[in-house]
């Protein structure tokens, strides 16, 4: 007995598109042809195409299957390999599932690490993707301390400078940059990286941070920085932004 292209498919319970693409790649033998050109497949060709289906049900990829059958392969020590993948895959999507989860207990972001709770949402979407920048240039030690002084909660001040508008007029700029001043010093007491950020690699780490500050955060916000920078490390105060900031 033998069948179309089609009724192999229908047999195999699979399509004539990937019947065709087998042949393509050399997975599946070709039949002998009719004197009309029509394929004819035997029984044998029906196990072929068993396999190779169990096989990519299993998981295995086309790539794999080929050269196991070209190279005579257990397919056994294969699928070992597909094992592994797959356990891997469970194990990341375990990770992932239990991120939502936290980020559901939390009420955080979620475009941030879900150790970062409700007290994220107080941030602007620039503050959002600073700290993911830093994320991956600050130590654990230094990314831990930035979580736990966001989830206990930002200052007015803080709060205020996230969502300063570009406009803010100069007396706002100095009343507001007294008060963050205030705040760095009280929380350079408690936090160690306000002081020594804790950087990976120093040199990129610093420029991809000052870029990333630049980028995100407007011409009033910068000044504000600025100037709570003067006050605090005592010096004169002086209007014009390091170049570095403004581009």
């Amino acid at each position: 007995m033998t069948w179309s292209t089609r009724e192999l498919a229908g047999l195999a319970g699979t399509t004539v598109k990937a019947v065709r693409h087998y042949h393509q790649i050399g997975l599946l033998e070709e039949p002998k042809r009719l004197a009309n050109g029509y394929k004819q497949y035997t029984a044998q060709h029906l196990v072929q195409l068993l396999q190779i289906r169990r096989l990519v049900d299993l998981g295995m990829p086309l790539a794999r299957i080929a050269q196991v059958r070209a190279e005579g392969d257990d397919p056994g020590r294969a699928l070992e390999m597909v094992e592994s993948e797959v356990l891997a895959t469970i194990e990341r999507l375990q990770r992932v599932h239990a991120e939502l989860a936290e980020f559901r207990r939390s009420g955080g972001s979620v475009d941030l690490p879900p150790e970062f709770g409700a007290g994220a949402n107080e941030l602007s979407p620039g503050d959002r993707a600073l700290l993911l920048v830093l994320s991956r240039v600050l130590t654990k030690t230094a990314m831990d301390e930035i979580r736990q002084m966001v989830n206990s909660g930002l200052s007015a001040a803080e709060r205020e400078l996230s969502w300063l508008p570009a406009d803010a007029d100069t007396a706002t700029k100095v009343r507001l940059a007294a008060d963050i001043a205030a705040v760095l010093r009280e929380r350079g007491d408690r936090y160690d990286w306000v002081g020594n950020p804790g950087m990976q690699s120093s040199d990129r780490a610093e420029s991809t941070v000052v870029k990333a500050v630049s980028e995100f955060y407007n011409l009033a916000q910068l000044e504000v920085l600025y100037r709570a920078h003067l006050l605090v490390t005592g010096q004169a105060c002086d209007d014009r932004l390091p170049a570095v900031l403004t581009g």
